[in-house]
């Protein structure tokens, strides 16, 4: 199976990027009552609770990682992801199979 990238963004929103390190474990969960992006996937993390998005957006999206609205179908009301790479723009990462 290939692999599937996703960036997390917006985390300025929230608490920011310095705590996440490579090798930890966010939870992706579907938004579909969001207001602003009918495909948003909200990112949290066990304790804090949101801590972004997954990008949308060809502005926010790092590399060859996918957006939200490509992943969306590829994923049920909730999946989980693996933080690869923690960089000033936006952290990427990978979906993993539960």
């Amino acid at each position: 199976m290939n692999s599937t990238y996703f960036t997390i963004t917006g985390m300025n929103h929230y608490y920011g990027s310095d705590f996440l390190k490579k090798g930890m474990r966010v939870k992706l969960v579907k938004e579909p009552d969001n207001e602003y992006d009918k495909e948003a996937i909200r990112v949290e993390l066990k304790g804090l609770g949101k801590i972004g998005y997954v990008a949308n957006s060809p502005y926010t999206v790092l590399g060859e990682s996918k957006s939200a609205g490509r992943m969306y179908d590829l994923m049920k009301k909730k999946a989980r992801g693996k933080v690869l790479l923690v960089t000033p723009r936006g952290v990427l990462c990978e979906l993993r199979e539960d």
